[in-house]
């Protein structure tokens, strides 16, 4: 498994697709993921792009530093990983925690991004209450005894009816999360609010909503796509891990926008 290793921990990262001639396309997963959260989107892009995606400080197979982390250290991580692979530049794709991680990269290091989409998320997620109060109650309680209420909010209830199986494997792996790893990317999340920076990003951003989606609504995207000088929106069907509810549509809109001129 490659791994690259920092000063503080290890981040795990996989490489699939395309020869050397292709552009980059770099994933980030949402909060309680892994890499793995991307497996739907790999066949149908593998053949157009490099493809980079890696477990978050704290998730999946990375090894979790000390708490708390900021989205300094997150976006820090990326560019780390773009740096020890040679990659000068990449499109980027992050949902959730991982499109902030896009939005703080676009603003601090946008001249390694090409297009950005920026799915199921927003330029400010929750309160710093709301944050501590989940930081608490997972130091209290771990995270299996959050599995119920994130099926709810990361999948629609005909969607966890119609794939069970599939649905079992995301949660198990949410709640083989590091607690002390989730509770640093919430402390992140706690403080993370790019809504008076947006007019600084520069580069092409989609975003992508769920219609259903109850942690990031449709209104949040909007309001990220008319707060940049270049953004489009599009709403697909589900909650938040649109990437997979709605994986084949997902799957058209990045692949004809990473590689047009022009946005959809």
């Amino acid at each position: 498994m490659p791994y690259l290793t920092l000063p503080t921990h290890r981040l795990h990262y996989r490489i699939d697709g395309a020869g050397e001639a292709k552009p980059w396309l770099t994933f980030c997963n949402s909060l309680g993921t892994d890499l793995h959260m991307w497996d739907a989107q790999i066949a149908d892009l593998k053949s157009d792009f490099r493809i980079l995606r890696y477990d978050r400080r704290g998730h999946g197979k990375s090894e979790a530093p000390p708490a708390p982390y900021d989205m300094a250290d997150l976006g820090g991580d990326v560019v780390a990983l773009l740096d020890a692979l040679n990659i000068d530049r990449t499109h980027f794709c992050g949902l959730s925690i991982g499109g902030l991680t896009g939005q703080w990269l676009a603003i601090h290091a946008n001249s390694r991004l090409d297009r950005v989409a920026l799915c199921a998320t927003a330029a400010r997620i929750g309160t710093v209450d709301s944050w501590t109060a989940r930081i608490e109650d997972v130091r209290a309680n771990g995270l299996s005894a959050l599995v119920s209420a994130t099926a709810e909010r990361w999948f629609s209830q005909e969607f966890r009816r119609e794939h069970p199986v599939f649905v079992g494997r995301v949660l198990d792996s949410f709640a083989d999360t590091s607690a002390k790893g989730y509770a640093g990317c919430c402390a992140a999340l706690a403080h993370a609010d790019f809504r008076s920076q947006l007019h600084d990003i520069r580069n092409p951003v989609l975003t992508i909503s769920g219609d259903d989606d109850p942690v990031c609504p449709p209104a949040d995207l909007e309001a990220i796509a008319a707060g940049v000088p270049n953004g489009t929106h599009v709403s697909l069907p589900g909650r938040h891990i649109v990437n997979l509810e709605s994986a084949a549509q997902f799957n058209q809109i990045l692949g004809k926008y990473f590689t047009s001129a022009a946005l959809p």
